[in-house]
């Protein structure tokens, strides 16, 4: 059941002819009131489906809300609250890839696609975690410049031939890196029989010792498909918000009930209202700079 708030947000919605998208690590009364709810892969397919909506409000972080921008330059965009910034996005600023092009002028730019449009503008490819992998061997380069968090391009460099090179050194989420072995030596003992999901922004040695190393979005289908009951999640938590929602018959466990990312947490269901009925905050990439990144991130979108 919605309470007084949601109805009134999906009243709102009604009325504006908007579109809410919302990311796996929104609380849970935000996820309930989504259209669509995904990582970040599936809402940068969502966002460039967009057809008959006027407002697009866009419940993530800011690299996320300027992606749905970029794809619909004809649309207006809006995020609930401005400063909900990804720290890791900031870890690579545009002058840094600059330099390390410069350095290694024979690789391909391989961007996640937690960076700001202004890197995103010197890619030749983004990626995400579900399809980092895919992106990466579709690649004819031996040398792959990607960013910037290092843990993901360990994780690639793993499936690969190709000589994975991190740009910037130590790229990191700080969620991810909260993390660690002691933390999973302990839960594999109290929970024997359950399976232990990690992010590939965890570090190396957690993955290793993970059952299986998933994009939030695989998580969500692997839990679903699995024939196990209990499940312990090493990402976000309220990945597991909304893994309980979907899977009521199956027990999902937080690796780690710290493991918060801030920054997705500005956003509430008062300020989605506001950026509904005031129809703010307008997410706006520089028209230049759009044109270029949209070409990464087409070209991502073909090879998924």
């Amino acid at each position: 059941m919605f309470n007084d708030l949601q109805k009134e947000i999906i009243r709102l919605k009604e009325e504006k002819n908007a579109t809410i998208l919302v990311h796996n690590y929104q609380i849970g009364e935000i996820q309930e009131i989504a259209d669509f709810i995904g990582d970040s892969l599936e809402l940068c397919i969502k966002a460039s489906q967009i057809k008959d909506s006027d407002l697009v409000v866009f419940c993530g972080v800011d690299f996320m809300a300027e992606t749905a921008a970029i794809l619909n330059p004809d649309k207006k965009i809006v995020i609930p609250d401005k400063s909900s910034e990804c720290p890791m996005a900031n870890m690579l600023p545009v002058e840094e890839l600059r330099n390390a092009k410069k350095r290694y002028p024979d690789a391909a730019v391989v961007l996640y696609v937690n960076t700001l449009a202004e890197a995103k503008a010197e890619a030749d490819i983004l990626c995400t975690s579900a399809n980092a992998v895919k992106v990466v061997q579709s690649l004819t380069e031996d040398q792959i410049l990607f960013g910037p968090d290092m843990n993901l391009a360990a994780y690639v460099q793993q499936h690969v031939d190709k000589e994975i090179i991190p740009v910037p050194e130590g790229g990191h989420c700080y969620v991810h890196k909260m993390f660690n072995l002691g933390d999973m030596y302990f839960l594999r003992e109290k929970y024997p029989d359950a399976e232990i999901l990690v992010h590939p922004e965890c570090d190396p040695e957690v993955q290793e010792f993970a059952d299986h190393v998933l994009s939030t979005g695989g998580m969500v289908r692997h839990v679903a498909a699995s024939p196990k009951d209990t499940f312990i999640v090493g990402t976000e938590v309220d990945m597991v918000t909304r893994l309980r929602r979907e899977n009521p018959g199956k027990t999902i466990l937080p690796a780690l009930s710290d493991a918060i990312c801030e920054n997705m947490k500005l956003h509430t269901l008062e300020k989605v209202k506001n950026s509904l009925l005031n129809e703010e905050f307008v997410v706006a990439v520089d028209e230049e700079i759009a044109d270029k990144a949209r070409n990464a991130i087409e070209r991502m979108l073909e090879v998924s």
